[in-house]
C-alpha cells in the first residue's frame, strides 16, 4: 500500500521554482531518506505533505486523501526547530498531546522519558536543546500514525544518543506506517534507511532502494551523497 504520492507536483514563489515535477511514492513500512543540500527543496516538500503550502501543479495524496484537516491525524510531523511554550512542563507537553490527538500513546510517551532519564516534571526552558529535541521526538513518535515526517530528527543531539534515537524511530512504528527523515548526518541514519530519495534545485535526481543503490554504485549512500553534491 502507497502511504504517500507525489505525482508531477511543482512548486514556486513568483518567478522562483521551489519544485519541478517531482514525483515519488513511499509505500507501508519503509523508512525513506530526503537528501539534499541546503536549498534544494526539502522543507517544501515537507511543509506540502503537512499542508502548510499548496503545490502550483499537481496532486499529493496521504492515504489516497490531499492534505487536509483530515490527513493531520495520519500525518505526525516532528519540525527542525523547538514549537513547545519554554514555560510548559514536559508532563504538560504530554497531556496537550493526550487531549489533541487520539492516537497519541501516553504509557509508550512516559516509558521512553524514563529510558532517557528524562524529568516529566521540568519545564523546557530548563532542558538542554538536546533533551528538548529528545522530547519533541517521544511525543512525535510516540503516536500510532501513518506517516511520520521527521525533519532533522538527531541534528541536535550528542552521537551517544543517536543510536537510540534511531531505535526509537525503528520500534515506534508500526509495518503499517511509513517514516520520512529528512537529514544531513546521513552516515547516522543509513543504516535504518530502505529508500532513498535526493533532491537538488527542486528536482529528484536519484530515489530508489538503499541496497541496490550501493550494489550499483559501489558506494555507500554517505560516499554517494558526497560525491553527487560536491561543493
Amino acid at each position: 500500500m502507497v502511504t504517500l504520492l507525489f505525482e508531477n507536483v511543482s512548486k514556486h514563489y513568483g518567478n522562483t521554482q521551489a519544485l519541478e515535477h517531482v514525483s515519488f511514492e513511499i509505500e507501508s513500512g519503509k523508512i525513506v531518506g530526503l537528501l539534499g543540500p541546503n536549498g534544494s527543496g526539502k522543507t517544501t516538500i515537507i511543509k506540502l505533505i503537512n499542508g502548510l503550502l499548496q503545490p502550483s501543479e499537481g496532486s499529493i495524496l496521504i492515504n489516497g486523501m490531499e492534505p487536509s484537516t483530515k490527513t493531520k491525524s495520519l500525518v505526525s510531523y516532528l519540525p527542525d526547530t523547538t514549537y513547545l511554550n519554554e514555560n510548559m512542563r514536559v508532563e504538560d507537553a504530554l497531556t496537550f498531546f493526550k487531549d489533541f490527538y487520539e492516537d497519541f500513546d501516553l504509557e509508550r510517551a512516559l516509558h521512553l522519558l524514563d529510558d532517557l532519564e528524562i524529568d516529566k516534571t521540568v519545564k523546557f526552558k530548563k532542558l538542554s536543546k538536546g533533551n528538548k529535541e529528545k522530547v519533541q521526538l517521544i511525543l512525535v513518535m510516540s503516536r500510532h500514525a501513518q506517516l511520520y515526517v521527521l525533519d532533522e530528527p538527531i541534528g541536535g543531539v550528542d552521537p551517544a544518543a543517536r543510536d537510540y534515537i534511531l531505535r526509537t524511530i525503528i520500534s515506534n512504528y508500526s509495518p503499517t506506517s511509513s517514516v520520512l527523515i529528512s537529514t544531513h548526518l546521513i552516515s547516522d541514519i543509513e543504516p535504518v534507511l530502505d529508500d532513498i530519495i535526493f533532491i537538488e534545485n527542486g528536482k529528484i535526481v536519484r530515489q530508489g532502494n538503499v541496497d541496490d543503490i550501493r550494489y550499483e554504485s559501489g558506494e555507500s549512500i554517505d560516499q554517494l551523497f558526497r560525491n553527487e553534491f560536491k561543493a
